[in-house]
């Protein structure tokens, strides 16, 4: 069987998913990763690249004979970095930069979602934060304030009333989020629980991956600022996702991918539908163009496919010959995250525990925010230092087993969530 030499970009949890389900594939030939993290780096070697620069990945991959470019994070394929990887003649996963705006800019996917009669929160946009401030004080209540462009995550201010709305247009126009708060879109406030879904497409097959249910916010009973999250499981208990909810959300995500091709943009790579369930049905929150983070580190370990095969097929356009299985186990994962984020906090914490951790069965450890030093000793690099996915027969049990093994594991300034999946279970 011939090899495929892969360049993924990436330092998360999301990645070290990625890498380890690519590493397991019977086609996977050498593995390297840009920057990589401390559990990355002892799967493969470190490429000396810029991963947000088009030229710099093209021309590394070209000269390295990489055969697969994969990109995990969102800034690079807003870039450009699929474009210019894919000019070299090299496959790539992930979408084009006319098709990364779906997360790029937020003003985008709701034109694109209203060409598509895909069903979304009413919103305006603004570039003016007086107008902006006007509209917020007319709305008098609850809304939502999203920055239009990459935040990381973090920007959007969910606020139960006009002050904390105001509170964020300012957030937005006076440079919290840098650039991408120089539009601000406000939307009306959703209500219902959220469900993620994330799907595989070639840019005409849209194949819809396992249902998971993310924790967005910082504390226990959803409460405190909103991060990257905390914490999620897979699959979605049916009481909470109806059969008929994940028609409606897949018929979306198909709507979105048949609408961006009728405006001459091929969707090829992961489509992320972040879902409100409301009393009407689903309605979407956002698209992102990549996986989810740690949406990937509970769907990746429930999924029967080979990746490198199935990321080479969403390139090439064939991705409707290939048959993805889902393992009737449950997944549940606990990100164990610095003290003080989504705030400011330290790094440099050594870690111990993780191969303790590793050795329970069903427990897979993803490093996110971490680092090797010199001396090869993991210490934390980031405000999610690490997801702690455990797989098992039964919701209680993977839970249980998932806290069993944040348990083995220390640093200082630990913090985490004690409560991940306690309401669906």
């Amino acid at each position: 069987m011939e090899k495929t030499n892969i360049l993924l970009l990436g330092a998360g949890g999301r990645e070290h998913a990625l890498l380890k389900k690519l590493s397991e594939s019977p086609r996977a030939g050498k593995l390297f990763v840009a920057p990589g993290n401390g559990g990355m780096l002892q799967l493969a070697q470190q490429a000396s690249v810029n991963p947000d620069s088009p030229t710099d990945v093209a021309t590394w991959a070209a000269e390295h004979d990489i055969d697969l470019v994969v990109v995990g994070p969102e800034a690079p394929l807003v870039a450009g970095v699929a474009d210019a990887v894919r000019k070299q003649g090299i496959a790539c996963f992930g979408p084009n930069a006319d098709a990364a705006q779906m997360e790029g800019s937020k003003e985008f996917a709701k034109q694109v979602m209203a060409r598509a009669g895909v069903p979304t929160a009413a919103y305006r946009s603004f570039v003016d934060r007086e107008a902006c401030e006007q509209y917020v004080r007319e709305l008098a209540g609850p809304c939502v304030i999203k920055a239009d462009g990459l935040a990381a995550g973090k920007g959007v201010i969910v606020a139960q009333d006009t002050a904390q709305a105001l509170e964020g247009v300012a957030q937005c126009f006076e440079g919290a989020f840098g650039d991408a708060g120089k539009t601000v879109v406000v939307e009306e406030m959703l209500e219902g629980p959220e469900c993620s879904l994330l799907a595989l497409t070639d840019g005409t097959t849209v194949v819809p991956l396992a249902t998971s249910q993310d924790h967005k916010r910082a504390y226990d009973g959803d409460q405190g600022p909103n991060t990257g999250g905390m914490g999620v499981y897979s699959p979605v208990p049916e009481h909470l996702v109806s059969a008929d909810d994940l028609a409606t959300m897949t018929s979306i995500m198909e709507r979105v991918v048949a609408q961006l091709a009728k405006d001459g943009i091929v969707y090829s790579g992961c489509l992320y539908g972040g879902f409100m369930l409301t009393k009407d049905g689903p309605k979407v929150l956002e698209f992102n163009a990549r996986f989810g983070d740690p949406e990937t580190q509970v769907v990746l370990p429930r999924m029967h496919a080979d990746l490198v095969d199935v990321f080479l097929a969403c390139d090439d356009g064939t991705l409707g010959q290939k048959v993805i299985r889902w393992d009737d186990d449950w997944a549940v994962s606990v990100v164990l995250a610095s003290a003080g984020y989504p705030g400011s906090y330290e790094s440099g914490k050594r870690i111990t525990g993780i191969e303790e951790a590793s050795a329970m069965p069903g427990i897979t450890v993803y490093h996110a925010g971490t680092k090797l030093d010199e001396a090869g000793v993991i210490r934390t690099a980031g405000g999610r230092v690490l997801a702690v996915t455990a797989v098992a027969p039964t919701f209680a049990e993977a839970r249980a087993h998932a806290y069993e093994a944040c348990d083995c594991i220390t640093f200082e300034g630990k913090q985490f969530r004690t409560d991940i999946g306690a309401r669906a279970l």
